[in-house]
């Protein structure tokens, strides 16, 4: 039997909450840490991409750190869906 080759996620850091098309900005509740400057894949059942953080924001103010259980505002390179899952590669 072929052993299938396991892709690599990263590690799971969030989740997304919300979507603003207008704005193309996902709404992320984290469950790990996120800095500008890192990258990101966003997968669900139709997203599958990555970028690297150029900003990110809680309650519009720019922030570069953003830690566990806070929720951010995120500009995405393409469209996000509720419930995709943020990794850290």
């Amino acid at each position: 039997m072929a052993e299938e080759k396991k892709e690599s996620l990263g590690r799971e850091v969030g989740k997304v909450k919300h979507y603003f098309s207008n704005i193309s900005v996902g709404i992320i509740k984290l469950k790990g840490s996120l800095s500008v400057g890192d990258k990101i894949r966003i997968k669900g059942a139709i997203t599958d991409f990555e970028q690297k953080i150029g900003s990110m924001q809680i309650e519009h103010e720019k922030v570069e750190k953003a830690k566990k259980d806070q929720s951010i505002g995120l500009k995405t390179k393409d469209t996000v869906r509720e419930q995709d899952i943020v990794y850290k590669l």
